[in-house]
């Protein structure tokens, strides 16, 4: 059985009840560098509350809350014993070691589910799919990503205190925190924390008296007076802890001013600042960086990391990534121009992430909400069919329904393109040339992958790409260019969902900006927009979302998207060359033949760039796509 573990956050606390509420696990890795997915795991309620992962010393029952992408909160129980014996001993230990900050540490027992982990570039594993059978209370997390937070209700001294009256002296409250000594500022939060779970204790039991229409008993009479009494000492310390706190204000000492920064910390009386300033070059600018860094440093290291010291003022994460791929990447042969592999003369590094930042908002797969996301050659079920219902009466047989399904499986895909550059271009390293770097691979991936996402003559070709969404589906030519013919044509498409039974709700009309320009410009006969909702810029069409890309054509679209399935690795892999011959061909012929041209890039001077992703899409639902051809409307 696997473990994961993250920091306890206890978020509340139930003394009476001994009742915690935290957080299970985080997608956050631990310092093993694993990752449970929160959306992946499944568990049936309620789970066995373990000390230290111990199955023979349980300590209560914990229940978990739905899974999100943040993580999986808890509430955990654990039982107030009263007979002597091992029981109470081992429970009450526990409670002991929450309440005085000695247990920071949670931690899932967890099966993964055999074909849904994947190995990451860290080293560690990315549980997809897990099953968790016990949450267990640890000392020694290996998640760091929460802090102890802020203990909500604790129960009262170890001597306890008189239970006050309604006019007996007010108790003494204390809102404890396993840290060091709090600020005020955070005392304030503290007390205040500590009177709301009390006015919500209160404001609790007078709900549960109105319901029954009763008055309260003793005990819950009690209770409630004893509440209110601590509620009204914490409001009085809050008064002076904010009294305090304006003493302090007026009190304090301004800060001589110094352009040293050691001088600076002690006159403030600490330590040293951490300042980090955040680059303003444009975003992507590290990746063409890195780039050009690994091309003109020709394979040698060292003056590959040389190159990249040149930006450290500007983009240090440069020379961290190169020093990365120097170090775990192994020695390559020596390339020549006969390699048909062209593996010899490649040098291969994962960029940094921003590139994949820049490159998804300039393409369809970026902008489409709804695609359900997938691994590749994953099985998929898909319902092709519904099943038979109808009344029967009494007595008599009943239809036999059933619903058919399929599987649906993503194969491996891979993107591509080649990027040539002169020495000349790549030696100069000023912003011009990183910008032209940048936006030319961003660029062309982003328009070769719409393309292919949309373009109808793109049929599946077996081991290499997928079809587009819509190869093979339902079509109809535009029926004018006008208002009144956009408006049909689009209650046309509307209507093929309706008829295939297809919910609009998730759906998405894709179209050029020339397009959504002509919709945005239709007015109806009083000179009112006759859709309200569109802009050049997209915006939604009675309430159905327009993504605008120029790469869409004169073809305006109407898909499901939770009908599209989607896998991506989430990198993109760059390589560099000098000694490949290239045929400098958008088109290139595969295998070349005799009359193939190819460039030596050596001969020329020239730097070829790859970028490669692994990417691809399915329509699940044929019935998911909808499309008009032929499409420009002018608004009139």
């Amino acid at each position: 059985m696997n473990r994961a573990y993250s920091l306890l956050t206890i978020k509340s606390v139930d003394a009476e009840r001994r009742v915690i509420k935290g957080i299970a696990t985080t997608p956050t890795p631990d310092q093993a560098g694993d990752i449970v997915e929160p959306l992946g795991v499944s568990f049936t309620n309620p789970l066995p509350l373990l000390f230290h992962h111990n199955p023979k010393a349980p300590i209560g029952l914990a229940v978990f809350d739905t899974p999100t992408p943040d993580g999986i909160t808890f509430t955990a129980t654990i039982p107030v014993v009263t007979e002597p014996g091992v029981l109470k001993d081992r429970t009450d230990e526990a409670w002991q070691s929450i309440k005085y900050g000695v247990l920071k540490g949670a931690s899932i027992g967890f099966a993964d589910v055999k074909g849904h982990t994947k190995k990451l570039a860290t080293g560690g594993l990315h549980f997809l799919k897990s099953i968790v059978m016990e949450l267990s209370l640890v000392a020694i997390p290996a998640n760091q990503e929460a802090t102890l937070a802020v203990v909500k209700s604790l129960d009262l001294a170890a001597t306890g205190p008189d239970t006050p009256g309604a006019t007996g002296p007010l108790p003494t409250v204390r809102a404890v925190k396993a840290a060091l000594p709090m600020t005020i500022q955070e005392q304030i939060t503290q007390f205040e924390n500590t009177r709301a779970a009390k006015v919500a204790r209160m404001n609790e039991l007078m709900t549960k008296a109105a319901e029954t229409g009763s008055t309260l008993d003793a005990a819950q009479t009690e209770e409630y007076d004893t509440l209110s009494g601590e509620a009204k000492s914490v409001d009085a310390h809050l008064v002076r802890l904010h009294d305090s706190e304006k003493l302090n204000v007026v009190k304090a000492t301004p800060i001589t001013s110094t352009t040293s920064t050691v001088t600076a910390s002690e006159l403030r009386g600490g330590s040293v600042p951490v300042i980090q300033v955040k680059s303003p070059l444009p975003k992507g600018t590290a990746f063409a960086r890195m780039c050009i860094a690994i091309a003109r440093g020709k394979g040698d290291s060292y003056q590959t990391l040389q190159i990249a010291k040149e930006w450290q003022d500007s983009t240090p994460e440069v020379e961290p990534m190169i020093q990365h791929m120097w170090h775990t990447k192994a020695a390559v042969a020596a390339g020549t121009t006969t390699d048909s592999t062209w593996a010899g003369p490649l040098v291969v590094t994962q960029p940094l992430n921003e590139f994949l930042e820049l490159l998804r908002p300039r393409t369809l797969l970026g902008q489409i909400p709804g695609l359900r996301h997938v691994p590749f050659n994953i099985s998929v079920p898909s319902q092709t069919s519904g099943g038979t219902y109808g009344w029967v009466g009494q007595g008599l047989a009943k239809p036999v329904t059933k619903a058919a399904y399929a599987t649906v499986t993503l194969p491996f895909a891979k993107a591509a393109g080649i990027i040539v550059l002169t020495e000349e271009l790549v030696r100069l390293s000023t912003p011009s040339a990183e910008g032209l770097v940048r936006e030319e691979m961003i660029a062309g991936m982003a328009k070769f992958l719409d393309e292919q996402f949309v373009d109808p003559t793109v049929a599946v070709s077996a081991n290499v790409s997928p079809a587009s969404i819509t190869n093979g589906g339902s079509t109809a030519a535009a029926s004018g260019v006008t208002s009144a013919a956009a408006k049909l044509d689009l209650a046309a498409s509307v209507a093929v969902f309706t008829a295939a039974n297809i919910p609009l709700a998730g759906s998405v009309w894709l179209m050029s900006d020339s397009n959504a320009f002509g919709i945005a410009m239709s007015v109806n006969a009083l000179g009112q927009p006759q859709f309200p909702g569109m802009s050049i810029a997209g915006g939604s069409i009675f309430g159905i979302p327009v993504i605008v890309s120029n790469n869409v054509g004169n073809r305006i679209i109407l898909l499901h998207a939770p009908s599209v399935l989607f896998a991506d690795d989430g990198g993109v892999q760059i390589d560099v060359s000098r000694e490949a011959s290239v045929q400098m061909d958008s088109a290139p012929d595969s295998p070349g033949t005799a009359t193939t041209v190819l460039v030596s890039l050596w001969q020329n001077n020239l730097v070829g760039l790859r970028a490669e992703r692994m990417i691809t899409w399915k329509l699940a639902r044929t019935a998911g796509v909808r499309y008009i051809t032929a499409a420009a409307y002018v608004g009139t």
